[in-house]
């Protein structure tokens, strides 16, 4: 038989931080063009891929297809980001690219961001 530990309510904070932030309107990736021939779907970081297909071809002179953010703000350009963020922060149209002091970008669902920051410019 277990005994249950009573639990009490978690402590509370409040955030004090000023960041930058842009809320995100679309979120993109550039298309590889079509190749011709066959290619491989091996991946260059990774060593996996073959290096003499047109596709590999094409990463070697030009780099992996970049991911973008698209601001809703007016005035605000494209942001890109890597493929790295993407898979750690999964940012979604709605909600906010967020920088913070030291440097750390972070994405944030729009209802979090929005209950716990306030525009100071």
């Amino acid at each position: 038989m277990s005994v249950d530990t009573p639990q009490r309510e978690m402590p509370r904070y409040k955030s004090h931080k000023e960041v930058w932030a842009l809320k995100i309107k679309e979120v993109g990736r550039e298309e590889m063009p079509q190749f011709a021939g066959a290619v491989c779907r091996g991946s260059i970081a990774l060593g996996s891929a073959c290096g003499h297909c047109e596709r590999c071809k094409w990463i070697a002179e030009t780099g992996q297809p970049k991911h973008f953010l698209i601001p809703e703000d007016e005035g605000y350009g494209r942001v890109e980001i890597d493929s790295a963020y993407v898979q750690k922060h999964r940012p979604e149209a709605g909600g906010y690219y967020v920088v913070y002091a030291d440097g750390y970008k972070s994405f944030s669902p729009a209802q979090a961001f929005e209950e716990g920051y306030t525009a100071i410019n």
